[in-house]
């Protein structure tokens, strides 16, 4: 009875901290989307982006992330693994870490224009979590060519 306890007690404190670590870093995440609004535009397609105006800098910028779940998440993980369906659970630890890259790299970039040709890469760092339940990590790398115009 007291093993039971100590387990609940340890998902409870899990999922408390990781609600709080996880709500903070959203607040932030927004917090610098919004300070990065028009700063440079983020160009994703493969679309034409070269203009009239003379280019004066071209250089490639990434963003690195790295987002590590809790064990509230890896618990419930691995019930609904059990059962077959989504893992939603681990949804917003890849959400984190795909906003975070994006803005990372944008910030390496602030005196470009735009950022053309944006790509993400994901990287799972941790293989065995699904066997011994332990949290995910998640690597995510945005990068792109940062085109910055001469003035005219």
């Amino acid at each position: 009875m007291l093993d039971l306890i100590i387990i609940i007690t340890f998902l409870a404190i899990t999922y408390l901290t990781g609600r709080y670590i996880e709500k903070n870093h959203y607040k932030k995440i927004k917090q610098r989307e919004i300070a990065l609004i028009r700063k440079p535009i983020i160009s994703f397609g493969a679309k034409r982006w070269t203009t009239e105006r003379k280019i004066k800098d071209i250089k490639m910028v990434t963003g690195e992330a790295v987002i590590a779940g809790d064990y509230f998440k890896a618990f419930t993980a691995g019930i609904k693994q059990k059962f077959g369906g989504n893992l939603s659970t681990y949804e917003s630890v890849i959400d984190r870490a795909r906003r975070e890259a994006l803005i990372r790299m944008r910030e390496k970039a602030t005196k470009a224009d735009i950022i053309v040709n944006v790509r993400l890469e994901s990287i799972l760092l941790n293989q065995a979590y699904i066997q011994y339940n332990i949290p995910p990590q998640c690597a995510i790398i945005a990068y792109g060519t940062a085109v910055t115009y001469e003035n005219e």
